[in-house]
């Protein structure tokens, strides 16, 4: 049966080009009795102006969040692409997420006012309106808005449940106390009677929990108005009939000692209460020391904010430009952030298991154990999974720092892994079952290169990112686990038949040692993220060029502001991503390519990796 919905989908009927499923069913629909307000909207209260304001107003702090720019992420428009391809309209699907006030405005596939949007046109975003380099007001590229968070609800108008992943949202559409003339912004707080606010609002505990998180952070295999698109396919070839799940961060999260009692909430590392003295959410509003979240929503995306940066936020040298969104410093605050939050998320320990001392003529061994501890709420690392990684460097040197040996070599230049027998990566790798007739979750392209087609994946090649505290991945819809369990990799139980998997990973490595080399020496195991592979990049680029994908000027001719002179403009968007990953560009584009930050390049930088944490053992 989903299979012959998933066929269906490739569709499209011949009569006004109505796409043969609806890829968001689900939820809130666009065609809003009151539009989402435009963010820039908010800043005049909650942005901030003087001193340190910038660093804790809501709005300033989330203005160079990811979140903000959901839109203008390139990477993003260049899968978007691949997805449009494997599945025509699926960037419905993903529009949804990345463009709050495009897709409930009726400018993507659905209207939402009577007959729809050009489907084709619409899921490739050509009918946004504004443009990546303007401000906030009235513009479909400001990312996930103020004013979509601040009107979600736990539940629809009519009591319907609400819904975890896939953005199935509802939106409060109906006058706030019944005449207020527009709904009530929602948050974790209470004003003080003397200092209410200029627009309705109501106190949301909502706001506090995490299943307001999980409404986009679990992405499941479209769940059309047919079905779902893909089902989850066992290594054995098994299909469950389970909705193939993308994305389940939340699900790791709501499966861990984190949602417990004495637990922590996504916000409590994503939003963290300002510790500022002079905290306030507005201006001349009361202090908030210790109770004002911050906006900016991080996560372990060190490089597209900074080329979001590069590319958007200064364009006043470009003819017929917006002029750029200016928040240079946001940026660079998000980039810290997440840069921080990253070296909080693992400890490394090593430990020597054995050792011989080589002699002048004969060699010596060692063996040595790294521990690598997950502290985060999830599995590490999450999100989405399409390039991203984290691996592994141990190093071993003599007594004068020569490099004896090394696993987990990374060359800063090429942008390769190199692999070794003992290499550890961590990621998971999503596949198509049985492409190549193997009866086998085929993850590589008929020419054996890597291929990421989340939009057709059903099935899981390897799973070995690590568990979090507590984690146990059966639930009772889904007693097996099948969903969130290790695939190709083991992690010991807590207990015999506990359920519950250990937070660490352990690995084992053994050195032979030349003879004559000195010591004592010093073992060393550096773990690294990295956002984005070569690989992906590389997939991205040959995507475009092999399907024949147009530039984005050409792909969306003749409407709203087109044709673009920023962005991808006459390029496809894949091939503009590569360009980017593989720079250089002139001006402001300098960026640390190196694991110690001493060697620098022009350019955004080969998605460079970001350091979690070392640890380090000496020999006697």
């Amino acid at each position: 049966m989903w299979l012959r919905a998933g066929l269906a989908l490739a569709l499209l009927l011949a009569c006004g080009h109505v796409l043969a499923l609806d890829f968001t069913p689900h939820g809130t629909q666009p065609g809003l009795l009151f539009s989402l307000e435009p963010s820039d909207s908010c800043s005049g209260c909650h942005g901030g102006f003087v001193g340190n304001d910038p660093g804790i107003r809501p709005h300033s702090t989330w203005s160079g969040s990811m979140m903000a720019n959901a839109t203008r992420d390139p990477l993003f428009w260049a899968a978007v692409d691949v997805a449009n391809k494997d599945v025509p309209g699926a960037g419905d699907f993903c529009l949804r997420c990345h463009t709050s006030a495009g897709w409930y405005g009726g400018r993507v596939v659905k209207s939402g006012f009577g007959a729809p949007n050009d489907p084709v046109k619409g899921a490739n975003g050509c009918l946004l309106e504004g443009a990546q380099d303007a401000p906030d007001f009235s513009n479909d590229y400001s990312g996930v808005g103020c004013h979509a968070c601040h009107r979600m609800m736990p539940s629809g108008p009519l009591g319907e449940p609400g819904m975890i992943g896939n953005a199935n949202i509802w939106l409060d559409d109906t006058e706030c106390n019944g005449n207020a003339g527009a709904p009530c912004r929602r948050g974790p707080y209470t004003y003080p009677g003397s200092f209410s606010p200029p627009h309705p609002w109501a106190k949301s505990t909502y706001h506090e929990d995490s299943a307001i998180c999980g409404t986009c952070h679990d992405v499941t295999t479209p769940d059309t108005d047919g079905g779902p698109l893909k089902t989850l396919i066992l290594a054995d070839g098994t299909d469950t009939s389970i909705p193939f799940p993308i994305e389940r961060t939340y699900s790791e999260w709501k499966q861990s000692t984190h949602a417990g009692p004495g637990g922590q909430a996504c916000q409590a590392c994503h939003m963290p209460d300002s510790q500022d003295p002079n905290a306030t959410a507005c201006a001349g509003g009361p202090v908030r020391t210790g109770n004002l979240p911050v906006h900016d929503f991080v996560g372990g995306n060190t490089w597209v904010p900074k080329i979001i940066k590069g590319e958007f936020s200064d364009t006043s040298a470009i003819a017929g430009s917006a002029g750029g969104i200016g928040r240079a410093s946001a940026f660079e605050q998000t980039i810290q952030a997440a840069r921080d939050l990253l070296q909080t998320a693992a400890d490394v320990d090593v430990s020597l298991l054995a050792y011989s001392a080589p002699g002048g003529a004969t060699a010596g061994s060692l063996s040595a154990r790294v521990k690598v501890t997950n502290n985060s709420g999830h599995k590490l690392p999450s999100g989405y999974s399409e390039g991203r990684r984290m691996w592994l460097n141990v190093q071993l040197r003599d007594f004068n720092g020569a490099l004896v040996f090394e696993s987990g070599q990374y060359d800063n230049a090429s942008a390769v892994l190199a692999s070794d027998p003992q290499l550890r990566v961590y990621e998971v790798l999503q596949g198509i079952w049985n492409r190549h007739g193997n009866n086998s979750c085929d993850v590589v392209d008929s020419l054996g290169r890597k291929a990421f087609h989340f939009v057709l994946s059903d099935c899981i090649a390897k799973d070995n990112r690590i568990p979090p505290l507590g984690f146990h991945p059966a639930t009772a819809a889904d007693p097996n686990g099948y969903e969130l369990r290790p695939v190709a990799a083991s992690y010991a139980e807590t207990a015999p038949g506990s359920g519950i998997l250990v937070n660490y990973d352990e690995v084992d490595y053994a050195v032979v040692i030349p003879p004559g080399t000195p010591g004592p020496m010093t073992v060393t195991a550096r773990l690294y993220y990295q956002t984005s592979s070569r690989e992906y990049l590389e997939f991205l680029r040959s995507q475009a060029i092999e399907r024949s994908i147009p530039g984005e000027n050409q792909m969306c001719a003749g409407e709203a502001n087109r044709p673009a002179v920023v962005g991808a403009k006459d390029r496809s968007r894949g091939e503009y991503m590569w360009q980017l990953w593989n720079g250089p560009e002139p001006g402001d584009r300098i960026f640390a390519n190196s694991f110690d930050n001493t060697v620098f390049q022009q350019g955004y930088g080969k998605s460079p990796p970001e350091a979690i944490a070392s640890g380090s053992a000496f020999t006697p």
